[in-house]
């Protein structure tokens, strides 16, 4: 019966999602409990499927897993064919469980939330319903279909939900923040249906999906060379990539907290899946050709986002700057093209994903409770909320590195690849990790152990919501880092035939 049900898990993850929005718009506006009722239960169900998805994946099977195919539209006069296929490998199988696990905890965190409630959480449905989409769909058309339904709704949840800030120097609007984030992301979309489009009509291919493309080949040295700017750029500027990077700490700084968890913790990383499953995957010969590039870019990721994030004073400047500094490791990682290298950089997704969303669920905490996200306001912070320090505290150490946490074990499998292919890079990359380490630590001591401010008279307790959503965070912070080969045999396959397939080594 489990085997029954799982086959159809890949369906289920894309479906739950938009079956509770179109479930939640036939709830009343007024029933507020009702509506967090609901939507924490199908958030925890589908967070269910997805990491039994994860959990009964088969490491030793080559082929997508859980695969469900519904022919949607035949051209027979051009013979060609699109179709709803959905399936996981090991590398998605490994984002859907991200996915499911910063969705429900997500909506924990959106206790908070009091103004039309059902609106929001319809959009947030139809955001993660977007999210999980592209991570399983083997078809390159759904593929965009779902990205793009993954980032439109980020303008209302932020310009609706948002927070508006004023600092000494200048402001950030809402509204500016979420414009900012759909102006850059729905020009990285452009690109990345001209690359598909492009792909597709070259390779003349019958249909339009990954292994039928490849399988097709046709697509010549010269024609990758070109068009993998497309597919670098466009994939480039929705993972945070320097110099594209600029939408996504604004974009941190006005959007409520449980849309930054899902901002940093999954949609970020639909940059670096679309880089490995179609980029090295469909355009290995140009993935060689510019994969310095995306080094160079990625190292500059790294320093740059950490020696931002060390000059800020808001905390979720710190954060957001922080989480563009981490998504460098992934690009550094896969800009190896060497098989630990991408496997850490799959780990570094998941572990950047956990890790920051934690962040974002304890900074939300704060500023609820103290109405300010302000370093040099909030200081002594641990005498008043010492659950929250524990929890802000592990995910700092998990930024920084800290061995038996996440973070160590993707960050080393990230330096073992560059140390093999590109040791100045790792070197450079061993430098950005001492810089978090200097404002990661500098933070803590100055936010939660540093003298208390008068503003603490406002703290109240944490709720029962914030307490599970950043324990479940934090056991797989944990988890991670201390057990990490299990995770790492469900992903390393999926890895090595994406190489495989993709460079032929």
């Amino acid at each position: 019966m489990l085997d029954s049900f799982l086959n159809y898990s890949s369906l289920l993850l894309v479906a739950f999602p938009a079956f509770g929005a179109f479930f939640l718009m036939l709830i009343p506006n007024s029933n507020v409990r009702l509506t967090h009722s609901i939507a924490q239960s199908i958030s925890f169900t589908t967070m269910i499927v997805a990491i039994l998805s994860f959990v009964f994946f088969d490491p030793e099977n080559s082929n997508y897993q859980f695969r469900q195919t519904f022919e949607w539209l035949n051209i027979i006069s051009i013979n060609k064919i699109i179709s709803l296929d959905l399936g996981v490998d090991g590398i998605s199988s490994f984002m859907v469980m991200l996915t499911g696990i910063v969705m429900f905890t997500g909506v924990l965190s959106s206790s908070s939330i009091t103004n039309r409630v059902k609106d929001f959480f319809i959009l947030y449905f139809v955001l993660i319903s977007g999210v999980f989409g592209v991570f399983v769909s083997i078809d390159l058309f759904f593929l965009f279909f779902f990205y793009e339904l993954a980032v439109v709704p980020m303008y209302l949840l932020i310009s609706v939900w948002g927070s508006s800030s004023v600092f000494k120097t200048f402001s950030r609007t809402k509204d500016y923040g979420a414009l900012k984030l759909t102006l850059f992301l729905v020009a990285g979309s452009v690109l990345i249906w001209v690359g598909l489009l492009s792909i597709f009509v070259e390779s003349n291919a019958t249909y339009f999906n990954l292994i039928d493309i490849k399988n097709n080949g046709g697509l010549s040295p010269k024609f990758q060379t070109f068009i993998f700017p497309f597919i670098l750029v466009g994939f480039g500027v929705l993972g945070g990539l320097w110099p594209f990077h600029t939408w996504s700490p604004d974009g941190h700084v006005a959007a409520p907290t449980s849309v930054s968890m899902v901002h940093a913790g999954v949609l970020m990383k639909l940059g670096a899946y679309g880089f490995l499953k179609i980029g090295i995957l469909l355009l290995p010969e140009g993935a060689q050709e510019w994969m310095p590039i995306l080094l160079i870019l990625g190292t500059i990721n790294v320093l740059y986002g950490a020696i931002s994030a060390m000059g800020q004073h808001d905390l979720k400047y710190v954060i957001g700057y922080s989480s563009v500094s981490h998504m460098g490791y992934v690009f550094m990682g896969i800009g190896t093209l060497h098989h630990l290298g991408v496997t850490g950089s799959v780990m570094q997704m998941f572990s950047h994903g956990i890790m920051t969303a934690l962040f974002f669920s304890t900074l939300g905490v704060i500023y609820e409770k103290t109405g300010s996200r302000d370093i040099n306001v909030l200081e002594g912070l641990a005498k008043k909320m010492p659950l929250i320090t524990v929890f802000f505290v592990i995910a700092g150490f998990a930024s920084l590195g800290l061995p038996s946490l996440s973070g160590f074990v993707s960050e080393l499998l990230v330096f073992l690849g560059l140390f093999k292919t590109h040791p100045v890079f790792g070197a450079l990359g061993v430098i950005g990790a001492a810089i978090t380490a200097i404002y990661i630590l500098r933070l803590i001591a100055k936010v939660f152990f540093g003298p208390a401010h008068n503003n603490q008279n406002l703290l109240t307790s944490v709720t029962i919501k914030d307490k599970i959503s950043s324990v479940i965070l934090v056991f797989f912070v944990i988890a991670i880092g201390s057990v990490p080969f299990p995770f790492i045999a469900k992903i390393e396959n999926s890895v090595h035939n994406l190489l495989l397939l993709g460079l032929g080594s």
